[in-house]
């Protein structure tokens, strides 16, 4: 595995277009397989879990080609064509091997189930994240199919899909996705409760509707869907990644640069801004562009009673839990004191660690919650080596290294690689000394 050398203390000064979504493109990529007609999808990212993903349906024997982008277009644009699938290719050690090995993959059930009436998945992998999948196969069944658990693989039938209600245990944003690709084929109609209001959600929804299904209640919790009898093809442009945004956002504040991030569609980026506004951040908004002007320093704001400010993340319209580790690293240098809350999942905030070891004054109260003291650039990080455990809090790292003195390495840049499309070359144009060893 490749790393990241890093010499930070560079200040941060240009422009920047964000990648399409990431989490986005796993579930529309996916979608592709419900239909035997062409579906167009622009603003690819070109990152290693897409990659993966755009092999897996290559290998069930779908046709995809990359097209060349409009001039309204940035990233990769591919056409997919799944009129012809081949599901003994869904028993092959091979595509379960590399299947298993993408988190992603587990949203290939819905859209294979809905379709062909059958599917089978290893236990997805990725990052060492926490998450089980209970929720897609509760919403599956609830559909009318089986599931069975043997030899490590999860075989998922149904002779036909039957719509019913459904209420989520979780607001689960993949395993909404994975429901909604089951049922807009299904006999009947499909209420699904408690659905996760995501823009990718929202995105998906509408993409599926312009292929000709009948969803209602699109952005709310409460969905509605009439199974049609087939769908057709699409032309569909992905959203920036929000997740891209906000942590251009964060390098800005700790490079003390001024950065303009570009089409950021600032309707879809739900309390981002806010928050990093309540760490102290100044942002305006140029048309659909974000300007993060150069700042010595950013004080944080504590509460209307004086107490210090938690962020915590949750459920869509809540702060993503994708940015909490970014929110963290950022409020290391602002003024003032912070308690960050990572409520949704294990784990996350074990990376602190490192930035203790970089000059960091942080303390981990438990798993969950960690308190930041700001050193307000008083003091600056010092280089060190570590590794990236997983997609988020590589970047965290990565923001920290480039406002830090010194050298910096990061290990295992296949999880940034995962998530962040070419970072070294597009950080370098805006001042950044990093290099790929």
């Amino acid at each position: 595995m490749g790393s990241l050398e890093i010499v930070g203390g560079h200040k941060f000064k240009g422009e920047i277009v964000p990648q399409g979504a990431r989490n986005e493109a796993m579930q529309v990529i996916c979608a592709t397989l419900l239909t035997t007609e062409k579906v167009r999808i622009a603003h690819v990212p070109d990152i290693i879990d897409v990659n993966r993903l755009i092999n897996l349906i290559k290998l069930l024997g779908v046709c995809v080609r990359e097209e060349l982008s409009s001039l309204c277009e940035s990233g990769r644009t591919f056409v997919f064509h799944a009129d012809y699938v081949n599901l003994e290719v869904l028993h092959d050690p091979f595509f379960l091997s590399e299947a298993g090995s993408l988190r992603g993959s587990i949203m290939l059930l819905g859209p294979l189930l809905s379709r062909f009436g059958q599917a089978v998945v290893l236990q997805p992998g990725g990052d060492r994240i926490v998450r089980r999948f209970d929720t897609h196969f509760m919403g599956l069944k609830c559909l009318g199919a089986s599931v069975e658990y043997r030899q490590e693989a999860y075989l998922v039938s149904a002779k036909q899909l039957k719509g019913c209600d459904i209420l989520l245990d979780e607001a689960s944003v993949t395993g909404t996705a994975n429901i909604i690709m089951a049922a807009v084929l299904a006999q009947g109609t499909t209420t699904i409760m408690n659905a996760a209001c995501e823009p990718y959600v929202l995105q998906l929804c509408h993409m599926l509707n312009s292929m000709g299904a009948k969803i209602s209640g699109i952005g709310s919790n409460l969905l509605v869907i009439q199974g049609v009898n087939e769908l057709h093809g699409c032309r569909h442009c992905l959203l920036p990644d929000m997740i891209e945004v906000g942590s251009f956002i964060g390098m800005a504040a700790m490079t003390q640069g001024e950065i303009t991030i570009k089409n950021v569609q600032m309707q879809h980026l739900g309390l981002i801004p806010h928050v990093f506004r309540r760490l102290g951040i100044v942002l305006f908004q140029e048309g659909n562009d974000l300007y993060v002007p150069a700042m010595d320093h950013y004080r944080i704001e504590p509460f209307m009673d004086g107490s210090i400010l938690t962020i915590a993340d949750a459920p869509w319209p809540g702060f993503s839990p994708d940015l909490i580790s970014v929110a963290l690293v950022v409020a290391i240098q602002a003024q003032g004191s912070v308690l960050i809350h990572q409520k949704m999942f294990e784990s996350r905030l074990f990376f602190v660690d490192k930035l203790i070891e970089m000059g960091a004054q942080i303390i981990l109260c438990d798993p969950h919650r960690a308190t930041v003291i700001g050193l307000d650039h008083r003091c600056r990080l010092r280089g060190v080596r570590i590794a990236s455990p997983d997609i988020r809090v590589g970047m965290a790292l990565l923001i920290a290294a480039l406002a830090a003195d010194g050298k910096s390495c990061i290990d295992n840049i296949d999880q940034i690689d995962r998530g962040f499309q070419n970072i070294d070359e597009r950080l370098s144009q805006l001042g950044a000394e990093i290099k790929r060893v």
